[in-house]
């Protein structure tokens, strides 16, 4: 076996201001439904510049210092590893500007359970706020575990 893999690289971002949460509702049919904004990482980008980049292009706001707090796995079917940076961050700046990935608004944290969110967000959700966890994993069987 291999010590190489061929791996997808995103992001996603909780940017937050005390009790708010910026969500994006996605138009997406392969994943829909309410999540934080985040994309791809380009070849030769820095894992937070991506998501700097990301979130500007998905909510006209620039956010600043975020914070990598925990990552998703998981086998996808076009590649050996799907990989998720998860930050956040409560330092941001300009006009909040939805784009054609989907409509972006703030919420209250606890309103979250009150919308349709997009499959595995609550579960991911859990790792953004949580101190302990650092993980969301997929395994072999595709059962989900928190880490």
């Amino acid at each position: 076996m291999g010590k190489s893999e061929s791996v997808v690289l995103t992001n996603m971002c909780m940017v937050y201001d005390g009790d708010y949460i910026l969500v994006q509702n996605r138009i997406n049919k392969n994943w829909p439904g309410l999540t934080f904004p985040g994309g791809h990482i380009e070849r030769g980008e820095s894992f937070a510049d991506s998501v700097i980049r990301e979130v500007y292009e998905e909510t006209g706001l620039t956010v600043k210092s975020p914070v990598l707090c925990g990552v998703k796995q998981f086998k996808p079917k076009n590649a050996d590893r799907y990989i998720v940076f998860f930050y956040k961050t409560d330092q941001y700046a300009g006009e909040l500007t939805s784009s054609h990935e989907g409509e972006v608004f703030w919420i209250k944290k606890d309103e979250l359970k009150d919308y349709e969110l997009a499959s595995d967000f609550e579960s991911m959700f859990e790792v953004f706020e949580s101190e302990q966890l650092s993980e969301f994993f997929y395994n072999e069987d595709f059962e989900m575990e928190l880490l």
